[in-house]
C-alpha cells in the first residue's frame, strides 16, 4: 500500500474539503484518465484495488499513472475506550480528492480497452468519476 516514507508530523487535523481542485485537473502523462466529480478521502487500499483492477483488465499492456498519493494520516482510538485522553494513533493513510482532480491516467492501449479498464478502476473508488480523453488524441 502507498504511504509516505516519513512525515514532519505523525498526526494531522481533519481540515475541510471546500471548492474544486486547484492542481492536477488536466491530463499530464496519458491519453485517457478518470476525473473526480466529488470530494472524498480515498484510502491507500482503495487506490491499490483500483490499480489492480485496471492493470488486470489491460493484461499488463500500456501504462498506468496514479496521480494521487495518500499523504494524510487518519487516526482512530481503540474500540471501547472512553472519551478524552488525547488523539488516537494513526490507523491508515488517505489522499484528499476534490472535484476536478485526475486520479488515474492511461496510455498505450485502444480507447475501448482504456474506457473499460478505467470503469473497473472507478468502481473501486468512493467518488463519482468521469472518463476523459486528451485533446490531441487521434483514433489511428
Amino acid at each position: 500500500m502507498l504511504q509516505p516514507k516519513r512525515t514532519k508530523f505523525r498526526k494531522a487535523q481533519k481540515g475541510r474539503m471546500k471548492g474544486i481542485s486547484q492542481r492536477g485537473h488536466q491530463l499530464s502523462n496519458g491519453m485517457f484518465g478518470i476525473k473526480s466529480l466529488d470530494s472524498h478521502f480515498i484510502t491507500s487500499r482503495q487506490i491499490e484495488a483500483a490499480r489492480i483492477a485496471a492493470t488486470r483488465y489491460m493484461k499488463r499492456q500500456g501504462q498506468l499513472w496514479i496521480k494521487i498519493f495518500p499523504d494524510k494520516p487518519i487516526t482512530k482510538k481503540p474500540l471501547e475506550v472512553r472519551m478524552g485522553k488525547g488523539k488516537g494513533a494513526p490507523e491508515y493513510w488517505v489522499a484528499v480528492v476534490k472535484p476536478g482532480r485526475i486520479m488515474f491516467e492511461l496510455s498505450g492501449v485502444p480507447m475501448d480497452v482504456a474506457k473499460e479498464a478505467l470503469r473497473l478502476a472507478a468502481q473501486k473508488l468512493p467518488v463519482r468519476t468521469k472518463f476523459i480523453v486528451a485533446r490531441d488524441y487521434s483514433d489511428d
